[in-house]
């Protein structure tokens, strides 16, 4: 049997498990607290947002890209239009939706919001892996200014080369000055045979030195090696409970800087997720020298969403000019910084940005030697931008 036919057939089978799954889950309640009008109470529920997401989720496999309505499949508009609940909230799923469209050319990311569910990565058979290497371009999809390019989803206008001479205060002090943590540390990578773990969930695992917590810990040693005090948190935010994954990662960035006010650079360290169409894992690769390694991307939250942001702009400014640096010192490595209107708790300090080291199509082996390129650029630049002060 064609195996892509195979994966189809099970994946409608799943959504209808989920859609049936989701209507008993309904009908129980409306038998539990008769309401005086189930119309009534569908549309009430769909006012919380975050219903709506994990329903949606739930039926159509993921939520709608920004693009929303006419970005769905035959299968996701049919559900979409017979469904009162899941058409009226479309502002609340807005909000909710931590994960933007990709880029124009890119491929989709699979649906992993700031505080949306887990998504489901299925095991990718051997040879469905298909080499990406993601890098911006001049026909209208992004914000560009001196070789930056930004993938600005929000409805926030932004002038890149303004952001590229704004004054960026680090003001380093003695004492922890970077901060690493990972809001979704059992994040992994593709097993090769050099490098295999027990997986929690596919492309997930525990185990710290398969994970993106042993990317983080690359990086960090680079950083101690050109001089700064580095807190590598290690806490495993995702697990056992994938959401609410980044309200427990905020508590502990929010403890880490109680306890070490000279903390001036945040950086919560993932890996993507990216699949085709059909199904196949997108490996991010670079191209730089004689390696090929995993791309790596900035990604700047925002106050689009409605919530309190302050520091943004300033964080995005941070982003721009270490995106300059990186452009300039290589080739390929640093995909275009994507602006979200999630805050992925960057709200709670200047400074704050978070990183996608390759995706889940890389392997390990791709993604140390990029961390490690990252974080080499990324702590001189910090150093140049003090001294600038």
């Amino acid at each position: 049997m064609d195996r892509r036919a195979f994966r189809g057939g099970a994946r409608i089978l799943r959504r209808s498990a989920a859609l049936a799954m989701a209507l008993v889950a309904v009908w129980a309640a409306a038998q539990t607290v008769p309401p005086p009008d189930l119309p009534g109470t569908a549309l009430g529920l769909g006012e919380d947002a975050g219903f709506v997401v994990g329903v949606m989720s739930a039926q159509l496999g993921y939520v709608p890209p920004e693009e929303g309505r006419g970005a769905l499949d035959g299968w996701g508009r049919l559900l979409l239009s017979q469904s009162a609940l899941l058409s009226s909230a479309a502002p609340g799923v807005e909000e909710l939706r931590g994960r933007a469209s990709p880029p124009a050319g890119e491929p989709a990311p699979a649906e992993e919001g700031e505080e949306g569910s887990q998504p489901q990565l299925d095991p990718i058979p051997e040879g469905e892996v298909v080499e990406h290497t993601a890098l911006g371009s001049d026909d209208g999809s992004y914000l560009s200014s001196e070789r930056v390019y930004i993938k600005n989803v929000t409805s926030q206008p932004v002038d890149v080369a303004a952001l590229a001479s704004q004054p960026v205060e680090l003001n380093l002090e003695a004492g922890p000055q970077i901060l690493i943590y990972h809001t979704h540390g059992s994040e992994s990578y593709t097993q090769t045979e050099q490098e295999r773990y027990v997986e929690s969930d596919p492309y997930r695992t525990t185990d710290c030195t398969h994970n993106v917590v042993r990317v983080g810990e690359e990086m960090a040693e680079v950083f101690r090696s050109l001089g700064f005090e580095v807190v590598h948190d290690t806490t495993l935010y995702d697990y056992p409970v994938y959401n609410g994954a980044y309200e427990r990662s905020g508590a502990g960035v929010a403890a880490w800087l109680e306890q070490y006010p000279t903390i001036r650079f945040i950086l919560d360290v993932h890996r993507d997720a990216l699949v085709s169409a059909d199904g196949a894992a997108y490996k991010l690769i670079a191209q730089e020298g004689d390696e090929r390694i995993a791309q790596v991307m900035l990604v700047a939250g925002s106050s689009d969403s409605g919530a309190e942001h302050p520091n943004w702009r300033q964080n995005l400014a941070l982003a721009v000019q270490l995106q300059m640096a990186l452009t300039r010192d290589y080739v390929q490595l640093a995909r275009p910084i994507t602006l979200r209107s999630a805050r992925f708790n960057q709200h709670l300090s200047a400074g704050s940005l978070l990183v996608e080291v390759g995706g889940h199509g890389n392997t390990l082996e791709e993604a140390i030697p990029a961390a490690r390129l990252f974080a080499r650029t990324v702590g001189e630049t910090l150093k140049e931008l003090d001294g600038a002060e």
